[in-house]
């Protein structure tokens, strides 16, 4: 199997403890919650009543609109992913103040990203009316706050027009948190960038603490990094190795195997002096990955490449295709997704793991001839989570991926971040997490 890397030295297999009913979602499986990390809105809650408190939560509602049409919501599952914390401040009789950028607007008004069609689904999923003003700061935030009843919820206007917002300008946080008493931020796709909405605001607000999502994802991804169940794997897919050589390198420290999918495999391949046709490859990471494969080797970690490609002769749905070694890729053919032999090697070796993190995919899943790689990885997640193994999908087109092929329920934890995931499986403390109160 991948005969060509040469790494199968396999670091000793070692398993934690098993403790008893700690974590949800499968007993061999321990989460390190939130709750003794960072204070969380139920622990608060229990401290002290929230009713009529002016609660400021930061949601995630960058949510996908219609290109034809900027009020159709095409897709509401981040609002929907909110909704836990909403509802549980609404039963507690808190007065909901929400904050949330959509889209990139540059620090001004842009109609198009305006959250009036977010607030509208908001209302029609907790099935009461969701009050909007055309700020976030200012006169008409303060005197519709003051307005609010208990248990009533005010949808502000997008963050991001203010330049202020991603400077993390004091000023700007302090007039966001003017009106509340309480934050909750429970926006993980944000997490990762110290902004005025997810930073600043800690510093002008007495309780800061974390949703029930927040909570969820540190949970998954905080445990997959520091106490994984092993053997522990991690597929690492996607175009460019650039972009992901900090988390290949972190995983590499923590992982007992490592299988690397995507247009990034080529990169790999001119590392080990093969030939790769017109695929695409980034000249200036052929040192760095070549330096990736030697840390693995060095650590004992199974360093997975595909031992086969389907390749194309144009970047095109209907391109012509054939299956070949990665030895025998002629010129002027580019891999476009892994081979059958590869996904059966990546299959038989996944089936055997308790814990396995996904992100990027295996080949360009948006054509279908060179989809298989991709779909195959996500199929076989779903025969690792019923086998009582938990499955991880990192954020971005892997969570695209899984949805295509509807086999969301069949995964452990489905992560709202994609920069976020990264960052947080690579160990690194994200700003937005960090300002929150310790538990």
């Amino acid at each position: 199997v991948f005969h060509l890397t040469n790494h199968h030295q396999q670091s000793t297999m070692w398993r934690l403890p098993l403790v008893n009913n700690v974590g949800r979602v499968s007993s061999n499986f321990i989460t390190i919650s939130v709750r003794g990390y960072k204070k969380t809105i139920e622990q608060l809650a229990k401290e002290r009543p929230l009713k009529d408190a002016k609660v400021l939560v930061r949601v995630d509602f960058n949510v996908p609109l219609s290109k034809t049409d900027s009020t159709v919501i095409t897709d509401d599952t981040r609002i929907k992913e909110a909704l836990p914390t909403i509802n549980f401040l609404i039963g507690q009789g808190a007065k909901v103040i929400l904050a949330s950028h959509c889209g990139r607007p540059k620090g001004q008004v842009n109609e198009k990203m305006r959250m009036a069609p977010m607030a509208k689904r908001l209302g029609e999923l907790i099935k009461k009316p969701v009050h909007t003003v055309n700020d976030c700061i200012g006169p008409e935030v303060d005197a519709a706050v003051s307005n609010l009843q208990t248990g009533e919820v005010l949808m502000l206007e997008n963050v991001r027009f203010y330049k202020d917002e991603e400077k993390n300008i004091p000023d700007f946080a302090e007039k966001l948190a003017k009106n509340a008493t309480v934050y909750v931020n429970d926006a993980f796709g944000t997490a990762h960038r110290a902004h005025a909405s997810t930073e600043g605001v800690c510093k002008y607000v007495d309780h800061k603490v974390a949703g029930f999502l927040m909570d969820k994802e540190i949970q998954f991804l905080k445990s997959a990094v520091d106490q994984p169940v092993r053997p522990f794997a991690a597929i690492v897919g996607g175009a460019k190795v650039s972009t992901k050589i900090p988390v290949i390198e972190s995983l590499i420290d923590k992982c007992n195997k490592i299988f690397i999918g995507g247009g990034m495999i080529f990169t790999f391949y001119r590392a080990m002096g093969l030939s790769v046709g017109k695929s695409m490859v980034e000249e200036d990471f052929i040192p760095m990955a070549k330096s990736l494969m030697d840390k693995a080797k060095e650590k004992g970690v199974m360093f997975y490449l595909p031992e086969d490609v389907i390749i194309a002769d144009e970047f095109k749905a209907d391109a012509n295709s054939k299956t070949v070694s990665v030895q025998n890729i002629p010129d002027g053919w580019m891999g476009l997704d892994i081979g059958a032999a590869s996904l059966t090697s990546i299959k038989n070796e996944l089936l055997k793991c308790k814990t396995v993190v996904w992100n990027g995919p295996m080949g360009v899943f948006e054509f279908e001839k060179f989809s298989a790689g991709t779909f195959g990885v996500a199929h076989t997640l779903a025969e690792v989570t019923a086998n009582g193994g938990v499955t991880i999908i990192g954020g971005g087109d892997s969570v695209a991926a899984v949805n295509k092929t509807n086999l969301q329920s069949k995964m452990s934890h489905i992560s709202t971040g994609g920069g976020a995931s990264l960052e947080m499986l690579e160990g690194k403390e994200l700003p937005g997490v960090s300002a929150l109160d310790n538990a």
